[in-house]
């Protein structure tokens, strides 16, 4: 793993375009005080507020934490939360100009009731969604594309974060495969299950229950997992490769010249909470890549830095010096 370690700079000093749905992550936490008498849950007594980035924000902050430069795209309402969510990313070292205004729709936003009951971490008791599921209209979609078109020269890559509200039209997804084919520049995409809008893009990401979904099939062995991944790949047309990742049985990565590997996952201990890990392996794929890493490492080192996401709760982007710890301390499965 030692030679993986000489990739790590290299994540840093690139300019990605981030494009996808964006979410505030709110944790509302307290403590647990005794059973409410008017239902049988918890009565909780108000501790701390804490918002961060999620949805396709999350990958930003992970491209930021790594040491490049994240160009947010995405939409955002006109209320409190689109102000929150700004202040969260500038916070973070995103750069928020170029978010578009809807106000037609709400600022999406998940919002988790955490419980501390005498356990390392506070534990989710209950989850509510503000967000609207309907298409972005055609003049919000004009303004989007205009925003991606002037952007996109400047950028060492294009990422794709699909959460499904919204903003990743068909239409729009093909004018980004338009913009970055003449380009001539990496095209990634977290397709979250919506694989079909992908076709043509550099490389694709989806985990092991969405790849079973897709393809209508059971997949359990790796060699069910390289025939998947080579089908989606070939059925893609992708210019450089499918990823399928696979939790502790680590990722398998069909090229785009047909040869698969089963890239290992490390030997994580304490593991909590596996939300954000996709994004963050989503954005260290797209950053290694575009580094020039091959398509295989570049892999590796995303199951690296997602071990490092759920040794926590909630979203966390991992650090240069976190992930050169992980590859000294872990081994591989």
């Amino acid at each position: 793993m030692a030679n993986l370690k000489q990739w790590i700079p290299k994540l840093a000093g690139q300019r990605i375009l981030v494009i996808g749905d964006l979410i505030l992550d709110e944790y509302l936490t307290g403590n647990t005080t005794r059973l409410s008498r008017e239902a049988p849950i918890p009565v909780l007594e108000f501790e701390s507020r804490h918002l961060i980035p999620g949805g396709a924000a999350n990958p930003a902050a992970n491209i930021v934490a790594l040491g490049s430069t994240a160009v947010q795209i995405g939409v955002i309402g006109s209320d409190t939360n689109a102000t929150n969510l700004r202040q969260v990313l500038q916070a973070r070292g995103i750069e928020t100009d170029t978010l578009v205004t809807d106000s037609s729709r709400p600022t999406t936003v998940k919002t988790r009731i955490m419980a501390h009951m005498g356990l390392r971490f506070p534990q989710q008791v209950a989850r509510l969604d503000t967000l609207s599921r309907e298409p972005i209209n055609p003049t919000i979609e004009r303004s989007v594309r205009a925003t991606i078109d002037e952007q996109i020269p400047q950028a060492k890559a294009v990422l794709l974060s699909d959460y499904h509200t919204g903003l990743l039209t068909p239409s729009l997804v093909r004018t980004v495969h338009k913009l970055a084919s003449l380009a001539n520049i990496l095209l990634t995409a977290d397709a979250q299950g919506k694989l079909e809008k992908y076709k043509g893009f550099g490389v694709v990401k989806c985990n092991a229950d969405e790849a079973r979904d897709y393809l209508r099939r059971s997949l359990q062995s790796n060699e069910d997992f390289a025939e998947a991944a080579n089908e989606l790949c070939q059925s893609l047309q992708l210019t450089q490769g499918m990823v399928i990742t696979r939790g502790a049985d680590g990722a398998t990565v069909c090229e785009a010249s047909g040869e698969v590997t089963h890239c290992p996952a490390p030997a994580v201990t304490d593991v909590y909470d596996t939300v954000g890990a996709g994004d963050t392996t989503i954005a260290v794929l797209t950053l290694a890549v575009a580094a020039g890493a091959p398509l295989a490492e570049s892999t590796i080192l995303a199951n690296y830095a997602s071990g490092l996401v759920v040794r926590r709760v909630g979203n966390y982007a991992p650090t240069p010096d976190e992930l050169a710890w992980a590859f000294d301390t872990w081994r591989a499965h």
